[in-house]
């Protein structure tokens, strides 16, 4: 098998208020998740609004009544297809963001990525990992680790339908850790907020480290905890301020509503700040949520991984990554 032989298929549908999960979309991914239900409506209208008042918060030069703009999201899913005569295996979803100015009636263009999901994760951090560990009696990873998952990554950025369809790279965004000490610099970007560090790589830093990304983590003006910005380059240089504005308004409303402890604490981190789900000190959003179920569906899901993609093409694949050159 070829570089040319593993190729992508790409699809968009709106995240608005009419959203119903697709088939195969990740039903442990954020949006999915919000969607289902007797209150899935209610869930994501108030997702939707959640949404566009920090953004006006954080661009708030020439909008005196905060409410000048919009922000819009498209559901980005890709397809991974090895030619092999079958359906392409649903492999990536992320968010697109635009960002709709309501005075001048244009349309903005945003950041892909935002929110992550991906089988291929699901298998790895819910069927690969616990088994090596209760196999091995080991907390580290297995050698080879995300490396498949890293190089189909990056493979897809390089792809001509990625390029001509989103142009920039994706900028993800994420929790931080609860595993780690995050401590506060004296950086400090207008909209980005206040930029900390850590000493210590967590998992999730290094398995997306193996996609071509690093992570740097800002608290945003107005937010109570860092967010784990995942990303290729420059952050700060190659992004507009209205750009980052939408995945920090995006994402920072995601996180209020399923990690409420860390993100809707009613005190602000620290300056040396561990986050902990076990907190009691925060306020729930009237979103529902069911946060067992998402981590119960992570092991269907990376099973379904293992099922439809890992045993049927698991050994051509590991020999394109032995020869991808990524």
């Amino acid at each position: 098998m070829t570089d040319s032989d593993v190729t992508f298929t790409f699809g968009s549908i709106p995240f608005d208020e009419e959203y119903r999960p697709a088939d195969d979309t990740r039903i442990t991914t954020n949006f999915a998740n919000l969607a289902r239900g007797e209150r899935r409506r209610d869930n994501l209208r108030a997702t939707l609004m959640m949404i566009d008042r920090p953004f006006n918060a954080l661009m708030d030069w020439d909008n005196p009544t905060g409410d000048r703009y919009g922000v819009s999201l498209d559901i980005l899913s890709i397809g991974l297809d090895l030619g092999a005569g079958e359906p392409a295996f649903p492999l990536i979803e992320m968010l697109e963001t635009h960002v709709i100015d309501r005075r001048s009636g244009t349309r903005l263009p945003g950041i892909v990525g935002n929110n992550f999901s991906s089988y291929l994760r699901d298998y790895d951090f819910s069927v690969v990992l616990p088994e090596h560990r209760q196999r091995t009696g080991q907390g580290e990873p297995p050698p080879q680790f995300g490396d498949l998952h890293g190089k189909l990554f990056r493979h897809l950025l390089r792809s001509y339908g990625y390029r001509a369809r989103c142009g920039k790279p994706p900028v993800i965004c994420l929790s931080v850790s609860s595993q780690a000490v995050y401590h506060r610099t004296a950086n400090l970007h207008p909209i980005l907020g206040i930029e900390y560090q850590t000493e210590a790589a967590s998992l999730t830093d290094a398995y997306f480290a193996k996609m071509g990304m690093t992570a740097r983590y800002f608290l945003p003006p107005h937010g109570a905890a860092p967010l784990a910005f995942y990303h290729i380059g420059d952050l700060v240089s190659d992004y507009s301020n209205g750009e980052l504005a939408s995945t920090i308004s995006t994402m920072e409303s995601f996180q209020k509503i399923y990690r409420p402890e860390i993100y809707n604490a009613n005190a602000v981190a620290a300056a040396f700040y561990r986050p902990s789900l076990s907190s009691q000190d925060y306020s729930l959003t009237r979103i529902v949520y069911d946060r067992e179920e998402r981590s119960r569906l992570a092991v269907d899901q990376g099973r379904y991984a293992q099922q439809h993609l890992i045993e049927p093409h698991g050994a051509t694949l590991a020999r394109w990554s032995a020869t991808c050159g990524l």
